[in-house]
């Protein structure tokens, strides 16, 4: 099969798994509502935990990580033996393919969630190494500031800068952590504007809340 065909076959793999809603099928099949009639109506798993609890929040987050993880995993069997260049294309070109199908689904209008938890699939298959280090970072955000939103930002402003330090020889690489990232960001654009006014809620409040 040739390299493009396969490249252009799992950019349609990434697509078509990061597209499925887990939010809102899971929010229809087990509470018979749409996430996107709750809190800020962003079908993420944050808006999923505040919403219906910690179960289905959980749900949720893996779920979307498990598809971003699944899409370039299949990625790394589709390009297998294509060499080593064509092959990190492939596998950047099927994780921002993902992470754009969960941000911008067809099948809930173009919308989606803010990509988090799908780009840490993907990033868990093509650099696991990094991907301890973002979870660290991430965690420890968290814990200190209990937001996901300020979390996630301080991962989008991370992975560049993590990636150019520990994979600065490979392009695509390079290329995706700067994609990644600069989508995560703008993606969290209103809960920025929220956090520099204090109005991002934190973790513990029992409340629907805009989800990060």
């Amino acid at each position: 099969m040739d390299v493009w065909v396969r490249i252009a076959a799992v950019v349609a793999i990434g697509l078509a798994l990061g597209s499925l809603p887990f939010a809102v099928i899971v929010s229809r099949l087990f509470f018979r509502t749409d996430v996107r009639q709750h809190g800020s109506g962003n079908p993420g798993a944050t808006n999923v935990f505040r919403t219906f609890g910690p179960a289905a929040g959980i749900a949720v987050l893996v779920l979307d990580v498990a598809k971003g993880a699944a899409a370039v995993a299949i990625a790394r069997v589709v390009l297998s033996g294509v060499g080593e260049r064509p092959h990190d294309w492939g596998l950047v070109a099927c994780a921002l393919a993902a992470i754009a199908g969960h941000s911008f689904s067809p099948f809930i209008g173009f919308r989606g969630g803010k990509g988090v938890a799908t780009a840490a699939g993907a990033v868990s298959v093509i650099m696991p190494t990094g991907a301890l280090v973002l979870l660290v970072t991430f965690l420890t955000v968290l814990l200190v500031g209990r937001m996901v939103s300020l979390a996630s930002v301080v991962l989008a402003l991370e992975f560049p800068m993590l990636v150019i330090i520990m994979y600065g020889d490979r392009t695509a690489l390079v290329l995706l952590g700067f994609a990644a990232g600069a989508l995560v960001f703008w993606r969290h654009h209103s809960n920025i504007r929220r956090i520099m006014r204090g109005e991002e809620p934190r973790l513990g409040r029992v409340r629907e809340a805009v989800p990060a």
